[in-house]
């Protein structure tokens, strides 16, 4: 007769599992920090790249909706060339930022964990969010046309909070890069939480894309914001 194969007993196969579970337990919440370091980073180094799409987007004069010669910063379904321009006939091409920022639902962008919205300035400074699909051809909006010749502001925020990342980030027309653990305040896409167009300003009475960030202090939002370098 054969001898039959022995197996692995309850108790070992209890080991294995034990072992597994702690190799598990260590490497796990390594692998989430470093994803939310490198979404952190790419939303960093996006924000840079969107503030140096504004300046070059400006300098075109490819917007010009009060045709002063002036040239206007855009929404992100215009500088990605995705919608036609406010006031005008073309698109911009070829498109000043990559074509994924064409891609505009809700009013916003989704790249690496984060969701990105651009602020316009309104007739009395307040922000205003492109169209739900991106741009706005007929500036049916209100952006106001020589006050967007000089403001605008961008925020990235985490999707799903501690899942895709931690803090949020600002940058804007002056190149503040500034960021939010949100400590009061989280920002997160899955529960609807977003920033306003004036939660990194200071405190004022009235909030306008031209009112000074909360530079290394407290926002309107009550979250303290830190430059970026």
């Amino acid at each position: 007769m054969t001898e039959r194969t022995r197996g692995f007993t309850l108790i070992e196969l209890m080991i294995v599992v034990a072992i597994i579970a702690i190799i598990a337990a260590i490497a796990v919440p390594n692998l989430i920090s470093a994803r939310l370091s490198a979404n952190e980073s790419a939303a960093i180094a996006t924000l840079k790249n969107i503030a140096a799409a504004q300046a070059q987007c400006k300098a075109s004069g490819v917007i010009d909706v009060n045709d002063n010669g002036s040239g206007e910063y855009g929404f992100f379904g215009e500088i990605g060339g995705a919608t036609l321009v406010r006031g005008g006939v073309v698109r911009i091409d070829p498109n000043i930022l990559s074509t994924a920022f064409g891609n505009v639902a809700n009013s916003r962008v989704l790249r690496s964990g984060y969701v990105y919205q651009m602020f316009l300035p309104g007739s009395s400074g307040q922000g205003i969010a492109e169209q739900s699909s991106g741009g706005d051809p007929g500036n049916t909006l209100g952006v106001d046309p020589n006050r967007a010749e000089v403001t605008w502001c961008c925020y990235a925020w985490p999707q799903s909070y501690e899942r895709s990342g931690t803090r949020t980030f600002f940058v804007n027309h002056r190149g503040d890069l500034l960021a939010t653990n949100g400590a009061v305040l989280p920002y997160d896409q899955s529960s609807s939480t977003m920033p306003t167009f004036s939660a990194a300003c200071l405190s004022a009475t009235s909030l306008t894309l031209s009112s000074p960030v909360a530079t290394n202090t407290l926002a309107s939002d009550g979250n303290r914001w830190v430059v970026v370098n």
